[in-house]
């Protein structure tokens, strides 16, 4: 369903022995929908028609109609029947009096971030809704999303392509069906995508509610392919405290990719106005990557030369999301076949060489408002700590003294402990050692510095030793997440010991450095394993 986008001639007909038609309201990649007026109940209502030059099934308005019914929550669309027209089935569906967020977008008429954060909340809850019914929308883009007049509500409409979980995101004739700038990369490579998939949709929907565009608006279908699949995801400054939710939400690998409830409380601190004054919160400084970390994405078909890269580093450089006119209410669903789709992301990567992947929940601090969830004062500290620390006993089998006031956070793989302002933080990571040892990670990091970190400069990197144990220390300095903020330096030390790599690291703006390198260097000296 779209919404209002001009009058056409009202044809007046009578269907389903009740639905009088009335003006067109919009018409979408699939059908067309019009105000009508429920006779027997005398309400207004929208009656959603199939093109007949569409080719589309006519059983898919059904399907449409019972995956819709399954959903039932304030922010998605309600369908009230099923009626025929012309041979094909309608659907009758509550009439939302506005226009979508792509009318709006295209009348330059961007939210603010904390507008768009509340937009955020309700279009999670809305999937978050879905798919708890089993539910994948698969289309979350601005065409389908109606923003209600007087009450600002937010609905989530055209599950014309949902699925179930399991499902394949092919047609039975092998065509891609989908909208390709707000399609999750794993779809884009022909796998399955699950409730993730959604969820990148949101972070591409987020940017252009915020900035006008999509991030991956390109001249042509393939460099659209290329820029989802590969190309470097630089946030738009104009995000502001979105920022964190964004690169969480579009991370490339599902698996790492921020889940629905800290995106919630990441758009629900950000729609509350809870952010520092130097701008959006900072994400964890760079991190030596994991032997799946060295690995890119793999086309059908075309596999990509190996690549070590650093997962927890975001190259801060100028914002590739560009300002301009959103999606128009117009806009058809993209269809793509398989082939070329393969075809266009091999001969990108032929191109060029693979970038960097955005961090996002992979390196990413809770960021304002976190809860020291996990974490408690320990009543059993090693030994004392100075004043303005606090020894905390972690969930994750270690004890620490960190900053009095010190907010807990993680990525599922990382625990982060950042000060109140969000501009200082201590991570800690706990794995087996890989190949290469302390030493060999760091090496490996370092190698990347240049690539992951626009301005990586004066960096060190050294063999030495922990406490007798194998260990290895890097520093270096780089120009930071946002010009506002500045440069920030970085400390990391990680040890081997008993099979496993520990890895202490600080990071702070370069003007705050001292203070990162106490922070640091309690935090190193008071570190310790609990539970064997």
């Amino acid at each position: 369903m779209v919404s209002y986008n001009g009058p056409e001639r009202a044809g007046h007909e009578l269907i389903g022995g009740r639905y009088r038609l009335g003006e067109r309201l919009g018409q979408g990649g699939m059908g067309v929908v019009r105000r009508a007026t429920d006779e027997l109940l005398g309400r207004p209502v929208a009656v959603k028609t199939l093109a007949l030059d569409s080719g589309a099934d006519p059983a898919g308005a059904l399907r449409e109609a019972r995956v819709v019914a399954q959903v039932r929550h304030p922010h998605v669309i309600v369908v009230h029947d099923v009626v025929e027209h012309e041979g094909r089935p309608a659907l009758v569906m509550e009439l939302v009096d506005g226009g979508s967020l792509a009318d709006r977008l295209a009348t330059g008429g961007v939210l603010s971030p904390r507008e768009a954060a509340r937009l955020g909340l309700d279009l999670l809850d809305a999937l978050s809704a879905a798919h708890a019914h089993g539910v994948l929308h698969r289309d979350v883009k601005p065409a389908n999303v109606l923003l209600e007049q007087g009450t600002g509500r937010a609905v989530l409409t055209d599950f014309g392509i949902a699925s179930l979980p399991g499902a394949t995101t092919l047609s039975g004739t092998g065509v891609f069906i989908g909208t390709p700038e707000y399609t999750a990369p794993e779809r884009m490579r022909g796998e399955n995508g699950g409730p993730a998939s959604d969820l990148w949709s949101l972070g591409a929907l987020l940017c252009a509610a915020a900035t006008g565009t999509s991030p991956f608006r390109r001249d042509s279908i393939g460099a659209v392919l290329h820029a989802v699949v590969y190309e470097e995801i630089r946030p738009s400054d104009r995000l502001g405290p979105l920022v964190p939710v964004v690169r969480g939400l579009l991370e490339r690998d599902p698996d790492r990719r921020l889940g629905a409830p800290e995106a919630r409380r990441l758009l629900a601190a950000c729609a509350a106005g809870e952010e520092t004054a130097e701008g959006p919160a900072p994400m964890p400084a760079p991190h030596p990557p994991t032997a799946r970390d060295a690995q890119p994405p793999v086309t059908p078909r075309q596999p990509t030369p190996p690549e070590v890269r650093d997962p927890g580093a975001v190259t801060p450089v100028a914002p590739a999301v560009v300002d301009g006119p959103g999606t128009g209410p117009t806009a058809r669903r993209g269809a793509l076949a398989l082939p070329f789709v393969a075809a266009a992301v091999a001969a990108s990567v032929a191109a060029v060489t693979v970038a960097v992947l955005l961090a996002g929940r992979d390196g990413s601090p809770a960021g304002p408002g976190a809860s020291p969830t996990g974490s408690r004062s320990s009543s059993a500290a090693p030994a004392p700590v100075p004043a303005g620390y606090t020894a905390v006993e972690d969930e994750r089998g270690f004890t620490l003294a960190v900053p009095t006031g010190a907010r807990r956070s993680t990525d599922g793989e990382r625990v982060f402990y950042t000060t109140g302002d969000g501009a200082v933080w201590v991570g800690i990571r706990i794995r087996a050692i890989p190949a290469g040892g302390a030493i060999g990670v760091m090496r490996a990091a370092d190698a990347a510095g240049p690539r992951t970190n626009r301005g990586y400069r004066d960096a060190v990197v050294e063999e030495t030793t922990h406490k007798g144990l194998p260990a290895a220390r890097w520093e270096f300095t780089w120009n930071g997440f946002t010009s506002a903020e500045g440069p920030r330096h970085t400390v990391d030390l990680c040890w081997e010991q008993a099979g496993t790599l520990y890895d202490l690291w600080a990071s702070a703006p370069v003007d705050r450095a001292a203070e990162a390198r106490g922070h640091f260097d309690e935090a190193l000296e008071s570190f310790r394993t609990t539970g064997g």
